[in-house]
């Protein structure tokens, strides 16, 4: 197979991070992929998915975290070499079974890749997952450029198999979305073998005889690895006998490092690059803080390292002053904060003091604000009509519970169908306390992908405790947010002979829910006819809103709707259309509506709310 992925020993690419991450499994001979796609882990299962027919490994797109989780620890306990990948929140989801392999140790070694989102580019909070290396006591690589994030991801793997615990590969947006060099290693002939599995009760069965016992050699390998980081490669020392000093992970280290050479600093410091950071290597950090006199942390989000440091240096009666987010860990005055990313100017704003004191700073300078572009649903989105017919039947006389999804942008005016969220599938469940403990009209959103994902188990509560709310269903086919992976829900033929279509509406039923009713999401009339049903009636009712999404549809399943929606007569119906249906393709100069046929995805929603929207074929457009 000639993939780009799979050139020989020696070749050079430039890589996404993500890409890279791939190279570097293969060459750790990987046997089994699994996955619950979310930005910005996706394209490392994407590119997986892209060459899985070179036959080295086994790629499977799981239903959610936890249980994507649990089928590679599976896998791993039966020998197996293994690669989990997911955004941070998801590590949320797979919590429960993380905190107990480490425990029992996994003879095949397994990889976790935590891929987190300082800033929020896409993701509900910023929550900083090098916090699980510590409390499931789970080595951490943190690369900072696409070289390393081969590398490591390739270290990480051998130190699986090789201390039989899980290591985790934490990466933040910047490092999986960066392209850079990549010198490719050699890729082994066969993927890795897999070990023959020993039966041992006393170990892989934690009853709390046998956890008791697990917890002390956990610790124990723990001990073990941290040795391994005293003298790792990636945790190493450069510059001269400065008398400040600077100890960075993470992407901080490459925006150091831009800083030093643009600034011509780079004598002025002593850097400890820290990229195996847990456990701590507190003797060669002891030898470092040891050797100058004042040392700056660089980490984004929660000053984990900066606590470490002051924690050891307290300790060991170290005379080293250490500065960073401040003792708290919440300092907002200053350039280093625990919210939203760092950059190269952050950085030369917090290390100028220390070295070049009449050097300027940054902070404080007007920048020009470029426009701010929101995200919008897509022209011909089906969520939109949707969420149109719901906000004429229900208006505010109903709250709107959200999920997870491309949907999410509902809270956006004039739709304004969101009025809270919490998590991947929580839509049902938090819908169901908000309608019992408020006693008002809940309509809650969850897409197909997000359905198998966790909210089956809140729809089955809701109907064994009797909860009252609509759920709204949006099957579009697909995964649209994170880039059209597969799902329980996708078609059979696009599934092809490896993964099993599962009907959401015999899912729906099979659950126990009798009120169920499926309609195309497109066609206003049935649609505002059912939801006009549903609100007269109690208990838990499930509306299935079925129409592919846009892009999915062009791209994938090869339909395009060859007509196009434009304004045949000027006036108040026109312009309330555009008001409240607010298609990204609508324009308006002046009093003037027009519809950009080069956006209009042929929905002809519009059509079916306005009299002044009419079709015709787009090659006439």
């Amino acid at each position: 197979m000639n993939h780009p992925l799979l050139a020989p020993e020696g070749a050079r690419q430039l890589l996404l991070g993500n890409e890279a991450i791939v190279r570097g499994a293969l060459e750790a001979g990987v046997n089994m992929v699994t996955c619950y796609p979310g930005t910005p882990s996706s394209e490392v299962p994407d590119n997986f998915r892209r060459i899985a027919a070179c036959g080295r490994f086994r790629l499977e797109y799981s239903v959610n975290e936890k249980v994507a989780l649990e089928v590679a620890a599976g896998a791993a306990l039966a020998g197996a070499l293994c690669l989990v990948t997911m955004k941070h929140v998801g590590v949320n989801v797979a919590a429960d079974p993380l905190l107990t392999m480490t425990y029992t140790g996994l003879p095949g070694g397994l990889v976790l890749l935590s891929a987190d989102d300082p800033g929020c580019h896409s993701s509900q909070n910023e929550q900083d997952n090098r916090n699980y290396a510590r409390f499931a006591s789970m080595p951490c690589f943190e690369p900072a450029s696409a070289q390393e994030a081969k590398d490591m991801a390739k270290a990480a793997f051998i130190l699986a198999r090789e201390s039989q615990q899980p290591v985790l590969l934490r990466t933040t947006t910047r490092v999986n979305h960066l392209r850079g060099p990549v010198l490719f290693g050699p890729l082994p002939e066969t993927p890795a073998p897999v070990l023959p599995f020993v039966r041992d009760p006393r170990r892989f069965v934690p009853v709390p005889a046998v956890a008791r016992i697990r917890h002390r050699a956990l610790a124990a390998k723990l001990e073990a690895v941290r040795e391994q980081a005293e003298t790792s490669p990636f945790n190493s020392v450069s510059g001269g006998e400065a008398e400040v000093g600077i100890v960075a992970s993470g992407i901080s280290r490459a925006y150091l490092h831009d800083v030093l050479l643009a600034e011509g600093w780079q004598d002025k410091v002593r850097v400890f690059d820290f990229g195996l950071t847990w456990p701590l290597p507190e003797k060669a950090l002891d030898r470092f803080m040891c050797s100058v006199k004042t040392v700056l942390v660089l980490e984004e989000g929660e000053g984990l390292v900066e606590r470490d440091l002051r924690a050891l240096a307290q300790e060991r009666s170290i005379p080293v002053s250490i500065m960073g987010k401040g003792g708290s860990g919440e300092c907002t005055e200053g350039p280093l904060s625990i919210f939203g990313e760092y950059s190269t100017l952050a950085v030369r704003d917090a290390l100028a003091p220390l070295v070049d004191k009449n050097a300027a700073l940054s902070c404080g300078v007007n920048c020009l604000e470029l426009p701010q572009r929101p995200p919008n649903l897509c022209p011909g989105c089906a969520h939109r009509s949707v969420f149109f017919a719901v906000r004429k039947l229900f208006g505010d006389e109903a709250f709107y519970s959200s999920d997870i999804g491309c949907y999410t942008l509902g809270l956006l005016p004039p739709l304004a169908a969101a009025d809270f969220l919490f998590c991947m599938g929580s839509s049902i469940s938090a819908g169901s306390g908000f309608a019992r403990a408020g006693g008002r009209p809940v309509v809650a959103f969850i897409g197909d992908s997000t359905f198998f994902h966790s909210g089956l188990t809140g729809l089955v509560n809701a109907v064994f405790n009797r909860h009252n709310l609509l759920v709204v269903i949006l099957d579009n086919g697909t995964t649209a947010m994170t880039g059209h992976q597969p799902n329980p829900g996708v078609a059979q033929e696009v599934l092809g002979d490896t993964s099993r279509h599962l009907d959401i509406e015999s899912v729906v039923r099979g659950c126990g829910v009798e009120r169920v009713a499926s309609v195309r999401g497109y066609n206003q009339k049935a649609m505002q006819q059912l939801l006009l049903e549903m609100k007269a009636e109690d208990g838990v009712r499930v509306l299935i809103v079925e129409e592919p999404c846009v892009l999915y549809a062009r791209r994938t399943l090869k339909k395009v709707r060859t007509q196009r929606a434009y304004v045949e007569e000027q006036g108040q119906d026109a312009l309330s259309c555009l008001e409240s249906l607010a298609c990204p393709a609508f324009r308006r100069v002046g009093s003037e509506i027009s519809v950009d046929t080069e956006l209009c995805a042929g929905c002809m929603v519009c059509m079916q709310l306005s009299t002044s929207f009419k079709a015709r074929k787009r090659e006439e457009s």
